[in-house]
Formats: structure tokens, C-alpha cells, sequence
């Protein structure tokens, strides 16, 4: 049965190389999805890439998928295993998206998640434990990328909270809250 990881965290926790663990553990073929574009002008988030881009393994296949997550997840094939890294950033892709066309994505999204045939290993920031942002754009980012991490929580097969380079396995010691209808 494929499974679903979720690893999520605040900046430089380690979630992504908790994920890139899991996803050798596996011992299937790796496409590591990634959701950003890289940009000529932003030469630190070149460096930012390219320290993922250091850490993986030659054998490993890199898919980029700024904004089509659904179908990379529905195209996949049985024998791999997907490293999406990182739905934060997918979200920021998708942003300038009305919440009835942001429902859909998420409701595809979930939807190829649930039929997947593959293992899929999805990375996600954790945002809204600082401040409520002072700009609608801000809040419509947390309050969304909240949202998607609650829902994919509650279906993963393994949900971790990586911080300070620790990971805690949420689906072991957390208590999910009463499913409200």
C-alpha cells in the first residue's frame, strides 16, 4: 500500500532533509518534485536550490512543478516515490487563485493523493505560529497553507513536525481533534 508522509516545520529545521531520509528509506525510484522556479535575478534563492540540489542523490530524478501538483502525483508510477518539496511554495504559485478555484486545486490535489499508486513524501512550512500578518495576501497565505497542512494531516499514513533538527512523529503522540460535520 503506498504511503503518505507529511513533514512539516518552521525554516531551517530540517523537514526537508527529514523527508529526503525518508525518501531513500524507501528504496524506490526518487523524483523529487519541485514546486518553486528558480529566478536569474534572485541569486539567494539560487544558493537556497542549489544546497537541495547538493544533498540529493545523483540517482534521482527532479521534476518541477510549480503549479500542476495533481497531475505529477496522478501520472507517477507504482515503483516510485514522490518528494514534493514543498507545498508552501505551491501554494504561493497558486495564490493568486479566487478561493472557489483554490478549493478545486486543493480538492485535486487531495483526490490524486488519495488515489495515488506511488509513495508520496510531501514537505509543508509551518506558518501561522507568529503574528497574524498585517496584509490580506499574507493572511490569505497562512490561513490556506493551515488549511491544506490539516487536511493532508488527517489523511497521511505518517505526520511529522521537524524543529530545532528534531522530528516528532505527530500520528504516534498527537490526538487528532473530533471530526466536526
Amino acid at each position: 500500500m503506498p504511503q503518505l508522509i507529511l513533514v512539516t516545520g518552521p525554516a531551517r529545521s530540517g523537514k526537508s532533509e527529514w523527508a529526503e531520509h525518508w525518501a531513500e528509506q524507501t528504496h524506490k525510484h526518487v523524483i523529487y518534485v519541485a514546486t518553486s522556479t528558480v529566478s536569474v535575478d534572485d541569486v539567494e534563492w539560487q544558493q537556497r536550490i542549489e544546497q537541495h540540489r547538493v544533498r540529493r542523490p545523483e540517482s534521482w530524478q527532479t521534476l518541477e512543478t510549480p503549479k500542476n501538483l495533481a497531475n505529477a502525483i496522478q501520472t507517477a508510477e507504482a515503483n516510485s516515490c514522490l518528494l514534493v518539496d514543498s507545498l508552501g511554495t505551491w501554494l504561493a504559485n497558486c495564490l493568486d487563485e479566487d478561493d472557489s478555484c483554490w478549493q478545486m486545486s486543493v480538492n485535486e490535489l487531495l483526490t490524486a493523493l488519495d488515489l495515488a499508486v506511488c509513495d508520496v513524501i510531501l514537505v509543508a512550512e509551518e506558518t501561522g505560529w507568529g503574528i497574524v500578518p498585517a496584509y490580506p495576501l499574507g493572511r490569505i497565505f497562512r490561513d490556506r497553507l493551515g488549511y491544506l497542512v490539516r487536511r493532508i494531516g488527517a489523511i497521511a499514513t505518517e505526520f511529522y513536525l521537524v524543529t530545532g533538527g528534531y522530528a516528532l512523529d505527530l500520528k504516534r503522540i498527537g490526538t487528532p481533534l473530533p471530526h466536526k460535520h
